[in-house]
């Protein structure tokens, strides 16, 4: 008995254990907690890091970052650096290709595209352009099409369509001219009938047609029943047609100030300065563009008036 009284384990001994265990348990949980903690620092599920956010939109890592640098995105940023995308900004990315890609427009009109209010256009050109969008509201809408019917065949997003159809803006001129087609109108007769219809035009008098795109004003020289389309283009330095556009006809224009570039059936280049002219068949595909750092201004004709 003395024996198993000694052999008895020491109190002390007891303490021992349960510190240690008490430790390894302590150990175990600060771990979890380090862990839980790392893993709050990774982004929630709905923010994509750059390589995937370009995998969704399907361009390169490198191509977000360029339209980081011009302007027309602003990711979310990490304290490391790190881009993040959530889903607005994944749903603006994919307007952006649309625009650059599919439209052909640039950085400067990609960023008017995006940052375009809607608003009620009193004066000028925005009283031109908010007709202009009733006008083809009430086409689309006369033919009982849905704004995905018109816009999926035309190339262009439900978006844009709809802001066409609140502001007069969103799109190119190139895709404007393919939507009077589309609906069997031209742009001269979307701009609206003249107050009057003399044949003599007074400088400052001039009616615009209205177009959706900034730096472009065009001027119509000649009202009434005729058999051509006269207008004077305006362009400030950079302005373009945004894309190639054609229609039925021929077409003559001379240019009176600056540097203009036309190209043809997207290969056949002409660049015009004041007194060079051109004559084409407008079934042939154009685009155009101001080159000079300056205004141009193009008196540009058509016949049959199909403009």
């Amino acid at each position: 008995m003395r024996f198993l009284h000694n052999s008895a384990p020491n109190p002390a001994w007891f303490m021992q254990i349960r510190l240690a265990r008490y430790l390894q348990n302590l150990h175990f949980f600060c771990k979890n907690i380090t862990k839980a903690n790392v893993m709050d620092t990774r982004p929630p599920p709905q923010l994509l890091r750059i390589a995937q956010a370009a995998q969704a939109i399907g361009v390169a890592p490198s191509t977000l970052r360029l339209w980081e640098t011009q302007g027309l995105i602003a990711p979310h940023r990490r304290a490391s650096g790190q881009r993040l995308y959530d889903d607005d900004q994944i749903r603006q990315l994919k307007q952006i290709a649309f625009l650059r890609h599919e439209q052909g427009l640039n950085p400067a009109a990609i960023r008017a595209n995006l940052s375009q209010p809607p608003r009620d256009a009193e004066g000028g050109q925005d009283a031109g352009r908010a007709r202009l969008a009733r006008q083809l509201r009430s086409l689309r809408q006369d033919r009982g099409k849905t704004l995905e019917q018109v816009a999926r065949p035309m190339g262009l997003s439900i978006s844009a369509l709809s802001q066409l159809e609140r502001t007069g803006t969103g799109i190119s001129l190139s895709a404007l001219v393919d939507l009077a087609q589309y609906y069997g109108t031209t742009l001269s007769q979307l701009a609206g009938p003249a107050a009057a219809q003399s044949p003599l035009i007074r400088a400052g008098s001039e009616r615009c047609i209205p177009v959706p795109v900034s730096g472009v004003r065009v001027e119509v020289l000649a009202e009434g029943e005729r058999q051509m389309d006269c207008h004077r283009f305006i362009l400030d330095p950079g302005a373009t047609s945004e894309g190639r556009y054609e229609h039925d006809g021929e077409e003559f224009l001379t240019v009176i100030e600056g540097h203009f570039r036309i190209i043809l059936d997207g290969t056949e280049t002409h660049e015009l300065r004041p007194g060079d002219s051109l004559y084409f068949a407008s079934r042939r595909p154009h685009s155009w563009a101001n080159i000079a750092p300056t205004r141009t201004v193009v008196l540009w004709i058509n016949t049959p008036p199909t403009f």
